[in-house]
């Protein structure tokens, strides 16, 4: 197996470059994470039945989740999470390498996903699908078939936050609260689709929309210095606890991406985000029209 940099000083990220000229390496697989939120009108499983990076297997995150839950994708149990990726061919020696075609959207939330379950090898693969077909990379339609293997999953609770501790970070101001969504969605101007959630953002919370930390051409992530910018301009002090949100729980770990690539390896990301923090009457909601400071 040809090493890549990126590996050896145990990036997040590997390159298209590098995967296209290990594609087939033994123990290794790669996953089709994209999702798109109900406005894009898209169906992310049968775009990856048309064309997908070739050996690739699609992971969808409203199945991969906890389906008993009222909020969509989520995060399920350690045994399901387990058998579910057991399926796709993944052991806890599997080198795992995920993408997908909305800018980072969902391979970022299926990369924590896989660390919050205690695997450690694996890694985004940087501008994903868009990215491999600007460099005239193959795709497939091939629909990939695998053994399944015994995945034990170990639940790292430091990298999920729930309501509860949401709660506590904003009465006891304990951690920085970035926000990864759109600013007109931070700021309560997007109009919603569901009547049950409410506009805004949690109080003292700083918004860093996630399609900011990306190059809008290749889709790669920023370098590490143009990204500790990002976060220094946002007056965000990376010595300091943070944790991050965003709509659904999705984006937030782009977030969480991003400060793993500048040093900051223990992100927690709240699973629920806006759309349990929105529905709650207790939880308190701060609009902001755009000449406010």
């Amino acid at each position: 197996m040809v090493l890549q940099k990126e590996l050896i000083k145990k990036s997040a990220l590997v390159s298209c470059e590098w995967l296209q000229q290990n594609l087939d390496t033994e123990n290794q697989v790669i996953l089709d994470a994209t999702f798109f939120l109900p406005r894009q009108r898209r169906n992310a499983k049968k775009e990856y039945q048309q064309q997908h990076l070739p050996g690739a297997h699609f992971f969808d995150i409203d199945e991969v989740a906890d389906l008993s839950n009222t909020l969509s994708h989520m995060l399920p149990n350690a045994d399901y999470f387990s058998t579910a990726v057991g399926k796709m061919g993944i052991s806890n020696n599997t080198l795992v390498l995920i993408y997908d075609n909305n800018h980072f959207f969902a391979a970022a939330r299926v990369w924590w996903m896989f660390r919050v379950f205690g695997h450690n090898r694996v890694h985004i693969i940087d501008g994903g699908q868009t990215r491999w077909k600007q460099l005239n990379y193959p795709m497939s339609s091939e629909q990939p078939t695998s053994i399944t293997k015994n995945f034990k999953a170990q639940y790292c609770s430091e990298l999920v936050f729930n309501l509860k501790e949401m709660k506590f970070v904003l009465t006891s101001k304990s951690r920085q609260i970035i926000d990864a969504r759109s600013t007109d969605s931070f700021l309560g101007q997007r109009r919603l689709a569901e009547a049950a959630l409410q506009p805004g953002h949690i109080p003292d919370s700083i918004n860093i929309p996630y399609a900011h930390l990306m190059d809008s051409t290749q889709k790669t992530l920023f370098s590490d210095q143009t990204l500790q910018s990002l976060f220094k301009h946002a007056h965000i002090n990376l010595s300091d606890p943070i944790v991050t949100t965003c709509g659904s729980g999705v984006s937030a770990a782009v977030l969480a991406l991003a400060l793993y690539q500048i040093g900051c390896k223990d992100i927690p990301v709240y699973d629920g985000s806006w759309a349990e923090w929105g529905r709650q009457v207790d939880t308190p909601k701060h609009t902001k029209k755009l000449h406010e400071r």
